[in-house]
């Protein structure tokens, strides 16, 4: 549904407050907002996804009651999936000196860095905002990740009233240590203002040393080492909470892909959260940051100038993306678009190079492509080789690869409930020529996860896509070990499908399918070799196996030793509830989230991979039910109940601690099943 929503909130603002500035900073609101303070307009945003300010100084009442109003309308979309509506990101209430940094006015870079020195530039822009000159002082320093100054500069000017001044620093790190997928080492640039020696104001940013370039012939180069892009393309929802999602859940979206080896995420197809940039830099992802819509009109430039001021401080983001699959890619006016738009860019960063994400094979090297720095292909593998040949100066990334339709734990096509099958080769179809051509920087996939709307190639009630690696929840589907196993550095095995009667031809002939990045895989049926294949490089293996309840076991060898194995058996019944949160202890801030898988398992506590048993639960203590899911497509449940089938055996219930520490116990049941117990503690 959309429409229109009014959001009210009254405040108080202190006397002592009178005369500091004002700022109401805006995270994201979905979209065509207009705000008011105290019944004055303050502005309207049309962008659903871009971040903004509004200095709120003149119509605020100090020492009193302040009312802010918000006015969103989601009626008119900005893409063709599910985009929430209102606001749905974080609202800040800052109150500032009249000497102050300027909204985003911090821009810290690199511009030299070597084996035992980085230079750091650092431009940090102050404003004046009082009746008369004043003596500034900007002290800056850049603090390690233990906490210590490691590098400190200072700088005086006389700013008049009204005035803004641009302090350019620099300053050398010695002996720095490298930001990197692998070992994501962060320091914090620290602005001070001072009047009269005594601080009034400051901002802090990250800062994470490294190095980036393309090579036409040999891919991208992080800190002078090839790294190949292995990278998923995300939309903002998750399971249980649309699009409103609390910092943790962005965290956790970051730690389930690294966990499949990924190191690369694409904002698609607009700018993400600022929290989710937070995580990109922790935990060592690399970023493609893009714009929503291709334009040169003052209202494209104003949105693509937010995205880059706000988050080109994140040394995870390496590359820019100004638009996705615009229709008139290939002309003229799209070129005098991308350019506008590149221009702008390099004018407030320049130190990224410039994509867009092209899917017209046939527009290749033309028109976007002329005023970018690396030609984006969406899809057709086909024509890498004759890009490359015929424009040999210009680097090339897969900007969007695969759209595989799987659906989890299903193994035959089911259009009555609007399922998919997950024997598919397309995931390999797409890498294997990213993978094996060294001139292809690395790919997106297209998409990490599940995502509410595009229900390609259903339409209701199937109510999200079913392109993701990962379902909704973030529970893997079987395609998640075919990217583990040749995008992570350890020993993988993984069969499917289940083995409680899985689909088979009348003959009862079982379609085994094996991931492995082992050199050579062995099955086992009941303990009984079906034989050993050699596992191909960025492939997969096939037995065909006549069914028979039991277990189904494979072992891979590398060098003749074992070093990998897994099994599937047939369970028995569902026989009890198994809950288990992602982390037992949660920050009581009213915010952190623990994300609970609750599973069916069978007497041997294995999960029942059939199981689709009602499951009520409650909470007692501070905790909340923030919502749930189970990543079934067609699903029409609540996503904020107390109860949830399972699907496929699990489901996610997310629990939100509040602001007061204590112990909260979570407790579900279901017919014929014993009552289940876990607990979680707000410190």
């Amino acid at each position: 549904p959309t429409g229109v929503g009014w959001y009210r909130r009254t405040f108080d603002l202190p006397a002592a407050a009178k005369g500091r500035r004002v700022w109401l900073e805006f995270d994201g609101i979905y979209r065509n907002s207009t705000v008011w303070l105290n019944g004055i307009a303050l502005g309207t945003h049309q962008s659903g996804y871009t971040s903004f300010m509004y200095d709120a100084t003149e119509c605020a009442v100090f020492g009193g009651k302040n009312t802010l109003v918000v006015r969103a309308d989601a009626r008119q979309n900005e893409g063709w999936w599910y985009e929430g509506g209102g606001i749905y990101r974080h609202v800040w209430l800052t109150t500032l000196d009249s000497l102050h940094v300027d909204h985003w006015g911090l821009f810290v870079t690199t511009p030299q860095v070597e084996k035992d020195a980085a230079q750091v530039r650092i431009r940090t822009t102050v404003r004046n905002e009082g009746s008369a000159a004043v003596p500034a002082t900007l002290a800056s320093e850049i603090v390690d990740a233990e906490g210590k100054v490691v590098a400190a500069v200072e700088g005086q000017r006389t700013i008049g009233p009204g005035g803004v001044n641009e302090f350019d620093q620099r300053v050398t790190l010695k002996a720095p240590r490298r930001w990197s997928v692998e070992q994501p080492y962060l320091y914090r640039v620290r602005s001070r203002v001072l009047r009269d020696g005594s601080p009034v104001d400051g901002d802090e940013a990250p800062l994470g040393v490294r190095t980036i370039r393309f090579d036409v012939e040999k891919g991208f180069f992080l800190n002078d080492k090839p790294v190949k892009i292995k990278g998923t393309c995300n939309h903002q929802d998750f399971a249980g909470v649309g699009v409103a999602l609390p910092d943790r859940l962005h965290e956790y979206k970051i730690e389930k892909l690294k966990a499949m080896g990924s190191n690369g995420y694409r904002c698609s197809h607009h700018p993400p959260a600022a929290e989710l940039l937070d995580a990109c830099d922790r935990l060592g992802m690399l970023v493609m940051d893009e714009n929503r819509h291709l334009g040169d009109s003052e209202e494209i430039k104003g949105q693509v100038e937010s995205m880059v001021r706000r988050d080109r401080n994140h040394p995870s983001i390496f590359i820019w993306s100004t638009c996705n699959e615009e229709g008139h890619q290939g002309t003229d006016l799209a070129k005098r678009q991308g350019k506008a738009l590149y221009d702008l860019i390099y004018t407030l960063d320049g130190t990224r190079p410039v994509t867009s994400a092209m899917n017209q094979r046939d527009k290749w090297g033309k028109g976007l492509s002329e005023v970018q720095d690396v030609q984006g292909t969406n899809y057709n593998p086909e024509g890498y080789d004759e890009y490359h040949a015929k424009y040999p100066s210009k680097a090339m990334i897969s900007t969007e690869s695969a759209s595989t339709l799987t659906t989890r734990g299903v193994y035959a096509k089911d259009e009555k409930r609007t399922w998919m099958s997950s024997y598919t080769d397309h995931a390999e179809y797409c890498w294997r020529p990213v993978a094996e051509k060294p001139f292809m920087a690395g790919t997106f996939v297209w998409t990490g996860f599940d995502y509410r709307g595009e229900p390609t190639p259903y339409g209701w009630p199937c109510i999200n896509s079913h392109f993701g690696i990962m379902d909704t929840c973030g529970f893997p589907k079987d395609d998640y070990w075919y990217y583990l196993s040749w995008w992570g550095d350890k020993p993988v095995v993984h069969l499917m499908p289940h083995w409680n009667k899985p689909p088979m031809d009348k003959d009862g002939i079982v379609q085994v399918k094996c991931y492995s990045n082992c050199e050579r895989v062995e099955l086992f049926l009941n303990g009984r070799s079906l034989g050993a294949q050699d596992m191909p490089r960025n492939g997969h293996l096939n037995w065909s196996v006549k069914y028979e309840p039991g277990m189904l076991e494979a072992k891979g060898t590398n060098r003749g030793a074992v070093t990998a194995t897994t099994k599937v058996e047939t369970t028995g019944k569902p026989y009890a509830i198994v809950l288990t949160p992602d982390r037992t202890t949660l920050k009581a801030d009213g915010m952190d989230v623990a994300i609970v898988s609750v599973s069916i398992v069978d007497d041997k506590g294995r999960v029942v991979p059939t199981a689709d048993n009602e499951i009520k639960f409650s909470l007692s203590g501070p905790g909340r039910i923030l919502g749930v899911g189970s990543g079934n497509p067609s699903s029409l449940e609540s996503d904020h109940a107390s109860k949830r089938k399972t699907f496929n055996g699990i489901f996610a219930l997310l629990v939100e601690a509040t602001e007061t520490p204590g112990a909260t116990g979570i407790r579900a049941f279901a017919a014929g099943l014993p009552a289940s117990s876990s607990q979680l503690v707000a410190r």
